[in-house]
């Protein structure tokens, strides 16, 4: 315990704990040796429930293991698996009627729809670029991916058909939300005259605002720019109002395994709160430095600047070496939830250079919760937080992702769980896939993880989503979320396929860059999520949510085992390999077919928990799973070949970050909840170690 000092009988990190004391605790204005003492108390009550919410996870999957495997080979008895399900307290009773009771709630949450991102909290350029992403240049979205119909770009310069194209595409869009009152805004060579005079919001600096569906449209006028002074109307831009939100992500997205790396989680999350965070870096030959975006004026008013900032704090499952207690690791969740709020209490009492929520509000989203109770617990644990913190009660506000089974059989009661400070419900097709295959491990192959996509239990669970929250309130004072779009740079797809979501109901849904925030801002002006809400029917049954996702009578051909086997291999190893050796969480890995994939934790839960499945049994061996590791490690090596920092697989089968591929499959159906963050950890744990030594020498 030599590295730690001595805290209230907490044995913290030097480094963090001087964080929390002189750049949380004192500006606050709070005693130290109070919190730290309250810190204690909280951890007494907290940690041992944590650790039994952990053991029911275990004893459930047992039951559920048992059960699968006393009926092998006979017919899956969709009756008795309920009925079995219900009898060990897995499903619970519904709650009953009742109505969220969340208050002091932000428009942009409550009563507004648009997009959300996730950034990692731990880079900071992306971190303000995606806080920055409230307003987005439609030109350049359009001038700069596929979603536009048109011929791409010339290399060299300005392409003026191309420009031209653009500028074609924007203002079609302008005469579908901000329609003229005659004629098309194509043709308007003067001052604009709207159809509907209300949705004019201002003049601004830099030209006219509007509204539309609750989001707003800024037109650029300058007629002394490039393409100001070639447009009849003197239009150089057409500015969207974009991601409304964004998700700081302490979770998934990160790699975060050690004091060290919680400290600088931490510090960015203070730096965007307190709005003094900033970023330099070299473009072009020339020193570029980010900051957070300044509001934006109009007349005599501001409107946000800025997204509305959330954080997402880790899950139950993990600890963390940055705090002992009792001589063991801090559940990671716990002390997230502390020293994260600590941070937003800077927000509620208006110390920052910006506020965040106006409304008084920090806003937690809380990962991979297995079920009402452990909802509850987080509720409680909040509770306790406000009171260590001297905050009123529900200032801390809870978005609960329903990514776990046990979660979306139970969803209303979840919700009822934390009904009072619930913002945020949403789908994961991921998470909640690799949940499916690791609760049904014993029940018998899987079907290909492309085939899930048209899944009943996946049908269902969307569908269910959406019409429980609506069914509990969530409309008007939450929002109901759907997954991310993984395919940064094939945006011409995302705008055909992507509209499903506020088709869906949903009112928010996540995007992978500012750029896909303002491409799919278009969405939400072409449907009124809120008045789509009122026409959804009823969520379907729970038989189709509790549909195991089952290859039945399916015999595939080798060539189809090993295009399976190896798209898995390949998109865990691309993964892994920057993880562990590079401490990347989250990054454009390039798939099996070279398509640029955003991947995290979620997408290796999923890859790994499938091969896992299908060697357990038997529609792979050992031998196989390992050929395929071997090829697409050989595959990986050259996708990567451009990055000086990259570490070769093929090779280093003794290094850690192939040993860590290997782990999470062969050691799959061991791991809990099928998670990876147990194994990850430990592996970069071992290559930051060895990093250390070599530096040593």
């Amino acid at each position: 315990m030599s590295d730690y000092i001595e805290r209230a009988g907490i044995a913290v990190d030097p480094a963090l704990a001087a964080f929390v004391e002189s750049e949380v605790l004192a500006p606050l204005g709070h005693d130290s040796g109070a919190f730290w003492s309250g810190f204690a108390q909280l951890l007494a009550e907290f940690a041992p429930r944590n650790r039994t919410l952990l053991e029911t996870r275990e004893r459930f999957q047992q039951q559920i293991d048992a059960w699968h495997l006393a009926r092998r080979g006979q017919p899956h008895d969709a009756g008795a698996y309920r009925a079995f399900l219900e009898d060990i307290g897995y499903l619970v009773p519904e709650p009953g009627d009742f109505t969220i009771g969340t208050g002091n709630v932000d428009p942009e949450i409550a009563t507004m729809a648009g997009p959300q991102l996730v950034v990692p909290v731990l880079n900071a350029r992306f971190l303000l670029n995606a806080a920055n992403a409230r307003w987005g240049s439609l030109y350049d979205a359009l001038y700069g991916t596929d979603a536009l119909d048109a011929p791409p770009a010339r290399p060299g310069g300005y392409d003026e058909a191309r420009g031209a194209a653009v500028i074609a595409a924007a203002k079609a869009f302008l005469d579908h939300a901000v329609p003229l009152a005659s004629g098309r805004w194509a043709d308007l060579a003067g001052d604009p005259v709207l159809a509907d005079p209300a949705q004019f919001v201002g003049a601004t600096d830099q030209g006219l605002m509007f509204h539309h569906n609750g989001l707003h449209i800024e037109i650029h006028r300058d007629r002394e720019s490039a393409i100001g002074k070639t447009d009849p109307a003197d239009i150089s831009d057409v500015i969207l109002e974009s991601a409304l939100t964004t998700i700081c992500d302490l979770e998934d997205s990160i790699a975060a395994v050690d004091a060290a790396d919680k400290l600088a989680a931490y510090r960015n999350w203070l730096g965007v709160i307190r709005g003094d965070l900033e970023d330099s870096f070299e473009k072009g030959g020339r020193t570029m430095t980010r900051r957070l975006a300044e509001d934006v004026v109009v007349g005599d008013r501001t409107l946000p600047g800025r997204s509305l900032l959330f954080v997402r704090n880790v899950g139950h499952l993990m600890t963390s070496p940055a705090m002992m207690w009792n001589g063991q690791e801090i559940p990671e969740g716990i002390m997230d939830a502390v020293i994260t709020s600590a941070i937003g209490a800077y927000d509620v009492r208006g110390l920052g250079k910006y506020r965040n929520s106006k409304t008084g509000s920090i806003y937690i989203v809380k990962p991979k919760q297995h079920g009402p109770e452990e909802c509850a617990f987080t509720n409680d644990l909040f509770d306790a937080v406000e009171d260590l913190l001297g905050l009123d009660r529900h200032t801390i506000k809870v978005g609960v992702m329903d990514e776990e089974r046990r979660t979306s059989a139970n969803l209303a009661a979840c919700i009822h769980a934390v009904k009072d400070r619930i913002v945020f419900i949403n789908t994961g097709f991921l998470d909640r896939t690799g949940d499916e295959i690791h609760t049904s491990m014993q029940a018998g192959p899987m079907m290909r993880k492309g085939a899930m996509k048209t899944s009943a239990w996946l049908t269902a669970y969307e569908a269910r989503n959406v019409a429980i929250g609506l069914e509990h309130g969530l409309s008007g004072k939450a929002q109901i979320g759907k997954g991310m779009w993984a395919a940064p740079d094939k945006m011409a797809d995302m705008m055909a396929q992507k509209v499903a979501h506020p088709e869906a109901g949903a009112n928010t849904a996540w995007v992978p860059s500012p750029t896909a925030a303002t491409l799919h801002a278009m969405h939400y002006h072409r449907m009124d999520v809120f008045e789509r809400q009122k026409e959804l029917a009823e969520a379907p049954g729970l038989e189709a949510l509790l549909t195991i996702p089952l290859a039945d009578g399916v015999n595939w051909s080798e060539e189809e085992i090993r295009d399976e086997l190896d798209n898995n291999c390949q998109g865990l190893l691309g993964y892994v390999v920057r993880w562990i050796d590079q401490g990347v969480g989250c990054s454009k890995v390039p798939d099996i077919h070279d398509v640029g994939l955003m991947e995290d934790r979620a997408t290796l839960r999923i890859s790994s928990q499938h091969i896992a499945n299908w060697l357990l049994h038997g529609v792979v061996t050992e031998e196989q799973v390992m050929e395929s590791l071997r090829r697409m490690a050989a595959k990986v090596d050259a996708q990567n070949a451009g990055d000086p920092a990259y570490v070769p697989l093929a090779g280093n089968a003794d290094g850690p970050a192939f040993r860590a591929a290997k782990d999470l499959i062969f050691m799959g159906v061991a791991q809990p909840g099928g998670y990876t963050e147990p194994l990850l950890h430990a592996w970069r744990q071992v290559a930051k170690a060895v990093t250390r030594s070599r530096g040593r020498k």
